[in-house]
């Protein structure tokens, strides 16, 4: 590496450039028990792939997004499918496309253990390969190429480094990686991850090696990295929704960091946005949860009592099934609650659905307010307490 730098970056030092607070320090442990909570939370199968849908389709929106792609959730759903878009929007589709298809191959690759390594210049040309791949003239760059020569670029305020140094300082880059965070030797932590891919995804835009689709190149390498670490594939998205959703914010943090060759900052705008993202994400999960542990404890509880007739006891079981979890509702709002009760009790008199509610009331399945009505989920949390204080007496 003789090679000689042609001028003087100041803010690429190729060194911890960062100084955590014990405030930052907290949110990072925040993040780092929140992917423990969503990693040992049991997930029903056909509602992680649901979620793991979700990811993939925000987090092409979001990145895309960013550079300026108007693609809305629904379009990005189309080209999901397979379906085409209006002629128009046809370059916008393959954009997205692109990042939909990186976003596949790197989870499968990784889950197989097909791809787990160091960021290398060879996997940073493969990563911009896939970000520009059948765009044509809508890509301002040679897919899988380093900016050379006098190839410079100015963004906003940003003077880029200069073309001729692009492969030195990319080279220089991967080496700061390896020494710093050691990902060869096995004993990446989580938190250490986290602040890989953020650094990761500054300094590619720090750099900017080509002369398009550095955004979309440095936040595939900020996935890969917490897909390669710690982070559950079903909040992948999290960290490039953030950025878009405060765009503004995610340009001026961009900006500050290299003009205070500090990378503190930045860092701790996007672990707040990650640890928010993460808690939502464990709250759906605990949510479907629920639901389907109440589910069961209504068929448990239908299950332990005398049938009677057989048709009545399944309408009874179905209304406590149906009925909407942390919602009050009137029994005239029953009927329109959902298809099934609108069959059962379009055409029975109030009388009826009077006696299956008071049924299952006495049942201690719904609790009453007034003349409203809801699902009786507090016992969950009861049932919960007295095995968790059961368990710990027999320890």
């Amino acid at each position: 590496m003789s090679q000689k730098i042609s001028r003087e970056y100041p803010h690429l030092k190729f060194a911890k450039q960062w100084n955590l607070t014990p405030s930052d320090m907290f949110i990072l442990g925040q993040c780092d028990a929140l992917i423990t909570a969503v990693n040992n939370t049991p997930i029903d199968p056909k509602y992680y792939q649901e979620i793991k849908g979700v990811m993939l389709i925000k987090g092409a929106q979001s990145t895309t997004a960013i550079e300026g792609n108007t693609l809305t959730e629904e379009e990005i759903i189309k080209v999901s499918n397979g379906q085409k878009l209006q002629p128009s929007k046809e370059y916008q589709a393959i954009e997205v496309e692109n990042i939909l298809n990186a976003f596949n191959d790197l989870v499968t690759k990784v889950f197989s253990g097909e791809h787990e390594k160091l960021i290398t210049p060879e996997l940073l040309l493969h990563f911009h390969r896939m970000v520009g791949s059948n765009l044509g003239d809508h890509f301002s760059a040679i897919p899988g190429k380093f900016r050379s020569g006098s190839n410079n670029v100015v963004v906003g305020k940003y003077r880029a480094t200069e073309g001729v140094d692009v492969e030195l300082l990319i080279e220089k880059f991967c080496q700061f990686l390896r020494d710093e965070f050691r990902f060869e030797r096995g004993d990446h932590k989580c938190i250490d991850v986290i602040i890989e891919a953020i650094v990761a995804h500054v300094y590619i835009e720090w750099i900017h090696p080509f002369g398009d689709g550095n955004g979309r190149t440095g936040r595939l390498v900020e996935f890969y990295i917490l897909l390669r670490g710690c982070l559950p594939d079903i909040t992948l998205h999290i960290l490039s929704n953030h950025y878009n959703l405060t765009r503004p914010e995610y340009y001026r943090q961009l900006q500050k960091s290299s003009e205070t060759r500090d990378l503190t900052e930045f860092i701790r705008y996007a672990i707040i946005g990650l640890k928010d993202g993460l808690d939502s994400v464990l709250q759906k999960i605990q949510k479907s949860q629920t639901g389907i542990t109440w589910r069961a404890y209504i068929y448990d509880r239908f299950d332990a009592i005398p049938q009677g007739k057989e048709e009545t006891h399944k309408r009874r079981r179905t209304l406590a099934l149906e009925l909407p979890l942390n919602q009050k509702v009137t029994i005239h709002d029953i009927p329109e609650l959902s298809i099934k009760l609108a069959k059962l009790y379009g055409n029975m008199s109030e009388k009826t659905l009077q006696r299956d509610l008071d049924e299952i009331f006495t049942m201690n399945i719904i609790v009453k307010s007034g003349d409203k009505y809801e699902p009786n989920i507090s016992l969950l949390n009861t049932m919960f307490a007295q095995n968790k204080t059961s368990n710990t007496t027999r320890l």
